[in-house]
């Protein structure tokens, strides 16, 4: 068994066909854990949707309208880049409640992981880029309303730049933002973050890794989160079809486990989202995001054994 939960729902999947955006990724990483003996079935919780009321704490009234109805624009339909059905919008509630959960057992447990959710380009009053509501952000205010925490780091590891959390949480002292991102790619305009990292086309993984550690210890040293939120991307990866850097599965690995370690040594909890993966080998991907999971196993298992001494 794992030493933390996963929270998991069948229909995470959107069922998208032939789309760029693999969202059977989700099953393929469950799949893996458990033909692999990584995971048990108990180690897996089944979310609830959120709440409409959850989802208000972050999204416009309007946005949340449209999506429940199907009153988008055009061009509202062009920004998000997926085609739009009742069942794909059941699937963002239903990772936002994902997100909620993954949050909630992380407090108790230390770690948690929502295989899906890190839909970190959606805005309060639009969706964009495969996102149509912010599930992290939802799952911290609804931690916050509920006074289990008070402050929250999201920590934004997709090759892409978490513009949705910069605006939503722009201006917000208690949650603080960290994206590492390909300067040169989606989003445009980029809004800006506590810290932003605008990498160069096709860096590797001992710059990658260097400016990375540099920074969250900048980001530990002025701020003191409740509960890190770590949106892991497997985008950076050099296969990746809609990325420009250049970091091998090892690299993005160690990438993980430098988030965990400093959370660690700073005492803080941690809720992970899967966020975008688009290699050309869809196995690839599957397989970023389960070392994903597997570094926060092999964490937990060491603080288990030093605290055992």
């Amino acid at each position: 068994m794992l030493p933390f939960k996963l929270v998991y729902h069948d229909r995470y999947d959107l069922h998208l066909g032939a789309h760029v955006f693999p969202s059977q990724k989700y099953r393929l990483v469950r799949d893996t854990l458990l033909s692999e003996k990584l995971a048990e079935p108990e180690d897996f919780l089944r979310p609830e949707p959120a709440t409409d009321d959850d989802v208000l704490r972050v999204h416009s009234q309007e946005w949340v309208r449209k999506l429940k109805t199907g009153k988008l624009t055009a061009s509202e339909l062009m920004r998000l880049e997926i085609p739009y059905s009742k069942e794909t919008i059941e699937a963002f509630w239903l990772a936002a409640g994902g997100s909620i959960l993954a949050a909630q057992r992380a407090l108790a447990d230390g770690f948690a992981a929502n295989i899906g959710g890190g839909f970190h380009h959606a805005f309060a009053e639009h969706g964009e880029g495969f996102c149509a509501i912010h599930d992290v952000a939802i799952a911290i205010r609804r931690l916050q309303a509920d006074r289990a925490i008070m402050t929250a780091i999201v920590v934004d590891t997709d090759v892409h730049h978490g513009n949705g959390t910069a605006e939503i949480f722009g201006g917000d002292p208690n949650v603080f933002t960290l994206s590492i991102h390909q300067e040169n790619n989606y989003p445009l305009p980029k809004p800006p973050s506590n810290i932003d990292l605008h990498l160069p086309d096709g860096i590797g993984d001992a710059d990658y890794l260097a400016i990375l550690e540099k920074n969250l210890k900048r980001a530990f040293q002025g701020f003191h989160p409740d509960l890190l939120f770590y949106v892991g991307g497997a985008d950076p990866y050099r296969e990746d079809q809609l990325g420009g850097l250049a970091l091998t599965m090892e690299g993005l690995a160690r990438r993980d486990r430098l988030v965990y370690e400093h959370a660690r040594l700073a005492g803080v909890p941690v809720a992970i989202t899967l966020a975008g993966g688009y290699a050309r080998r869809i196995e690839d991907t599957v397989r970023i995001h389960v070392n994903t999971i597997l570094a926060a196993r092999d964490l937990a298992a060491r603080q288990t054994a030093t605290a055992g001494r």
